[in-house]
């Protein structure tokens, strides 16, 4: 396929797949649960975490963790105390455990309370550095300054090892892009969509490699950039909204 053909075939999937039907079956639905621009980050954020596996099992999963924070998650994450955590000892989302949830809710406690929040954090480092990829690996460096268990670091990834970050891009891709769809949210307003980066995973690669879009045999973050950049040429503005044609034609497409 020409290179306009491919553009022009993914302009069709992108307006097949973005559309509000799209949320029930997709783990977007749960921070869709809430109104609170707060809410709506950190239930995004937590469902955007656990996203791997099986989407049913997802979305049941992260709706749960989000009564266990009585539907109230930015209220809990602020006020919870040690007493609070005993709700959690029996969550488990494959290999994120109590013990990671509750690093978590630790974790997020501070960022609120001293760091003016996740959206804080993500849009002061993008307005120094005017590129995502440092506003993630500093987000890590936040995310885990104070005392952590070890083995909680591998749920928040790590750039600087090549991580392909698919699941803070996805994130991401949530809080920032506007279209009004009705599927992502676009309460982020001080970073453009045109700075997200892929949400790469087993099917966007596969089908990006299938269309001759990413050489890169490894999904790792080098693979993120290269196809990143493809994707600007076709859209410098939007680039990421082809998220939705190359995962969708991955997991739906026959052709695929």
């Amino acid at each position: 396929m020409l290179v306009e053909d491919i553009k022009e075939f993914l302009d069709v999937k992108y307006d097949q797949y973005n559309h509000a039907e799209f949320i029930e079956t997709d783990p977007i639905r749960i921070p869709h649960s809430f109104y609170d621009p707060n809410d709506i980050e950190i239930a995004g954020f937590f469902a955007a975490i656990i996203a791997w596996g099986q989407r049913n099992t997802i979305i049941k999963n992260g709706l749960h963790l989000l009564q266990l924070m009585d539907n109230q998650p930015y209220d809990f994450i602020i006020n919870s105390t040690g007493n609070d955590f005993k709700h959690f000892r029996n969550f488990k989302h494959r290999t994120f455990n109590y013990i990671d949830t509750i690093y978590f809710i630790k974790s997020l406690k501070n960022i609120y309370n001293n760091h003016g929040g996740i959206k804080a954090i993500f849009e002061n480092n993008y307005k120094k550095s005017g590129d995502l990829k440092n506003a993630i690996i500093h987000f890590r460096k936040i995310f885990f300054e104070i005392s952590y268990p070890d083995r909680t670091l591998k749920h928040i990834s790590d750039i600087n090892k090549r991580a392909a970050a698919k699941r803070i891009n996805m994130f991401l891709r949530w809080m920032i892009r506007k279209d009004n769809r009705g599927v992502d949210f676009g309460i982020w307003n001080n970073i453009p969509a045109s700075a997200l980066y892929i949400p790469l995973d087993v099917h966007t690669g596969s089908v990006s490699r299938k269309l001759g879009l990413l050489k890169r045999k490894q999904n790792d973050w080098y693979a993120v950039e290269e196809l990143t950049e493809v994707l600007r040429k076709f859209d410098r503005n939007d680039p990421v909204k082809y998220d939705f044609a190359l995962f969708g034609l991955g997991v739906r497409d026959i052709l695929f």
